[in-house]
């Protein structure tokens, strides 16, 4: 039932209003700005029409714009319809600055308010199915990056936003979380996509071979250098430099470094003719920079030069349904190259792969993955076959959805009583809910509805 809103002050309006509607719009009415936010938790409708004019300022539009405000801020999605009169054109334009989708003039005429209205559903409906296609598959548009927790979603979105601006990006997570995979995202994004990316491991280097490596070397510089060599930097001109474990990289060659952002210019090991190069750098680490810099080995100003943007990768433990969904992901790809396309997980697996802490994160699963397609010895795989504890029991509770129901309505209802002081009236208007329906989920929960039984 398509669910519709009305905040007006006069009777004689919100009934002419309520008339011009078929019964397939579920249409309830609001006076004031209080009976609105407790409509708009209960009710949740997906279209509002917004008499700016509310009491205590029926006059003017200050409340109207107030009640806006809250409407955008609980229910963004929420299509709001400002209502005003024929002499206030400047308060529907700075409505539909403020985020409402569209306005309607008075005087009431039931032809065009029901068909604003309908478009504003319509409108609405598109965008839920966006968000709906969206959340398929991988959640993620970026390549070789499995994700459905809305912290890693949020790590996605914030990599296609940074990509097209050439400011140096800082990664950081534990290892195998995938930070070399956001770095290629990066670059693949940006308008470099079609120049060179570079990668190098600033700990898998010897210390005295990292400069040349870096910055490279003209012939005859050391013993050995029998021609002039590029190092990477100079190899990812006009494209993306991406310098693995940089937390690794040795003091002196760190101030090296340092200078070469800030001049945009190579100097290679014994050369005296700087060499300007256009690259974007990204940085990686599963190193704590700030206790490096702490303990005196890692430079400060080098910390501020590399981090204009620092992401934050969440180890696999903390990406809440994840482990799964990339152990599915898995599976298929890596059944494909096995040739076994057509095994799946036992429960018992489904349950381990949840309940397990993941300290190697998504590289500890692609090698648990790999040996269970190989051990496997019927179509389906177990717990013993990816080497994982089979204790389901925490499992167990997290996929028994009336027990997930009753936990998270519990600490809802606890959160609303504090939050308003153990008042009851406000607390029911907090949650959506009356009053009547508050006091039976407190006697179900046992939760006490005092300040001071509580504290007790």
């Amino acid at each position: 039932m398509k669910q519709l809103l009305i905040v007006e002050d006069d009777p004689g309006l919100q009934s002419q209003m309520r008339w011009c509607f078929s019964d397939d719009i579920d249409v309830s009415v609001a006076s004031d700005r209080e009976a609105a936010l407790t409509a708009l938790r209960r009710l949740e409708p997906q279209v509002i029409t917004l008499d700016l004019g509310l009491p205590p300022d029926p006059g003017g539009a200050s409340e109207g714009f107030a009640l806006l405000e809250d409407i955008l801020r609980l229910a963004p999605m929420t299509k709001v319809i400002v209502v005003t009169g024929r002499e206030d054109k400047e308060n529907a334009v700075k409505a539909i600055g403020m985020g409402a989708s569209d306005f309607y003039q008075k005087p009431l005429d039931a032809d065009i308010l029901t068909f604003v209205v309908n478009r504003a559903f319509r409108l609405a409906e598109l965008e839920r199915e966006n968000r709906e296609l969206a959340s398929q598959g991988n959640g993620t548009t970026i390549k070789g990056i499995v994700a459905a927790s809305p912290e890693m979603l949020a790590i996605c979105r914030t990599v296609e936003k940074v990509a097209p601006a050439d400011v140096t990006t800082l990664i950081t997570g534990e290892t195998g979380t995938g930070k070399e995979l956001l770095a290629r995202a990066l670059h693949d994004l940006s308008h470099r996509a079609d120049k060179p990316f570079a990668a190098i491991n600033c700990a898998a280097i010897p210390e005295n071979l990292l400069e040349s490596e870096l910055f490279g070397f003209e012939k005859g510089s050391f013993t050995g250098a029998t021609q002039s060599k590029k190092g990477k930097i100079e190899s990812a001109n006009g494209g993306t430099l991406f310098l693995d474990e940089i937390g690794d990289m040795p003091m002196a060659l760190q101030a090296k470094l340092l200078r070469f952002l800030q001049e945009r210019v190579v100097d290679r090991v014994g050369s005296v003719k700087p060499i300007p190069v256009d690259v974007r750098v990204v940085c990686a680490t599963h190193r704590n920079v700030q206790d490096l810099i702490s303990q005196g080995e890692f430079r400060e100003d080098l910390y501020y030069r590399i981090s204009e943007i620092t992401l934050d990768v969440p180890a696999l433990r903390e990406r809440e349904g994840d482990a799964l969904v990339i152990a599915q992901s898995l599976l298929k790809t890596l059944g494909k190259q096995l040739d076994r396309p057509n095994l799946c997980f036992s429960e018992d697996a489904v349950q381990a792969i949840n309940a397990y802490g993941w300290p190697g994160n998504v590289r500890e699963m692609i090698n648990k993955v790999k040996r269970a397609i190989i051990m496997a010895d019927g179509k389906r795989i177990t717990a013993d076959d990816l080497v994982l504890p089979a204790d389901g029991c925490e499992a167990d509770y997290q996929l028994n959805l009336r027990q997930v129901r009753e936990a998270a309505e519990r600490k809802a209802i606890i959160q609303a009583l504090t939050t308003s002081n153990f008042n009851m009236a406000q607390a029911s208007r907090l949650l959506g809910v009356t009053r009547p329906t508050l006091y039976n989920l407190t006697d179900k929960y046992r939760i006490e509805t005092s300040t001071a039984s509580s504290g007790a």
